[in-house]
């Protein structure tokens, strides 16, 4: 609590110093502070006004994915080599106390290996896992996770749980995953959270890959997927989803909607997922999901990209 508070104080402060100036993140993980800004839809007229991208593609290959793949191993080789791995192991076996988890998603027949490791890591944990899938079958993404919630309707109410997360069906969750997470969203009383992407994972921004040494960052955001957590107080603010097919600036959506109701977003590099299968927009037009998301952003509050971008507090110990 006190190093959320501080975080903010200073970018309060230095934002009075220096008026208008773009965060940056830091190799540690830390990030300059920057001036806030967040918008209310007035519309968005072309590519120039589209500050709900990323502005990168995210997609990794060639010489960087060895670059990376390199940093991923000298990480993974410290955790396990200063014990951090197996201590936050060890601490996720008694709290938090039983969390009952409804997982959502979509499974596509090219992905069914994935999806069934997927399926196995999560219904391996100590926690009361209600998991439901179903296929596209010609259908966006939200669309599909809407038919899913309601299809529950007979079973146990959306709000006897206490976290919903939506997870993709093309991901590569380490072993003892949600134990873990739901350890760290607790304990950092996150309302919102993804776990972080390895260095050589497709990750449209920047501020989502993992850091050397952070277990949690708080952030201003978490991304639409390809795995997303809600604690049950967004239940009936976020539920049910829009209707929309890719989701394109729901996020930044996210983003506004967390600052007025106070939520923290949290995003995990201690349980980094890999995500190599397919760069985001592989399934669909980009010009469809910028123009999809152009007309949701018309009439909602959203936060910018360089908003979106920001670390606001690093958590290096629970």
């Amino acid at each position: 609590m006190v190093a959320h508070s501080w975080g903010r104080l200073r970018w309060a402060l230095h934002e009075r110093r220096h008026p208008g100036e773009i965060a940056t993140a830091d190799p540690a993980g830390s990030a300059q502070s920057a001036s806030a800004s967040e918008h209310a839809s007035t519309g968005h007229g072309g590519a120039d006004s589209d500050d709900f991208l990323s502005g990168t593609s995210g997609t990794v290959g060639g010489l960087d994915a060895l670059r990376r793949q390199a940093s991923d191993e000298a990480i993974d080789a410290w955790e396990l080599l200063s014990a951090r791995r197996l201590r936050l192991a060890l601490a996720a076996r008694h709290a938090p106390s039983l969390q009952r988890v409804l997982v959502l998603g979509v499974e596509r027949p090219e992905h069914r290996a994935l999806a069934q490791a997927i399926r196995a890591e999560l219904l391996r944990s100590r926690h009361q896992v209600e998991l439901h899938t179903c296929p596209p079958r010609g259908r966006g993404r939200f669309e599909n996770l809407n038919l899913l919630l309601a299809a529950r309707e007979g079973g146990t109410p959306i709000d006897a749980h206490d976290w919903l997360l939506v997870v993709d069906d093309d991901i590569e969750l380490p072993h003892g995953f949600l134990d873990r997470f739901l350890f760290l969203c607790e304990r950092f009383s996150l309302s919102l959270a993804q776990p972080a992407h390895r260095l050589n994972s497709h990750a449209a921004w920047p501020v989502t890959r993992r850091r050397a040494r952070s277990i949690v960052r708080e952030t201003c955001f978490v991304e639409i997927g390809p795995v997303t957590a809600f604690a049950a107080a967004t239940f009936p603010v976020l539920l049910p989803f829009p209707d929309l097919r890719m989701g394109w600036g729901l996020d930044a959506h996210w983003a506004a909607l967390a600052r007025e109701h106070g939520w923290r977003c949290g995003i995990l590099d201690a349980v980094a997922i890999g995500h190599r299968a397919a760069p985001a927009a592989a399934g669909y037009r980009r010009e469809d999901a910028i123009a999809e998301a152009r007309s949701f952003l018309a009439e909602r509050p959203y936060l910018s990209a360089r908003d979106l971008g920001r670390t606001l507090t690093t958590h290096r110990g629970w």
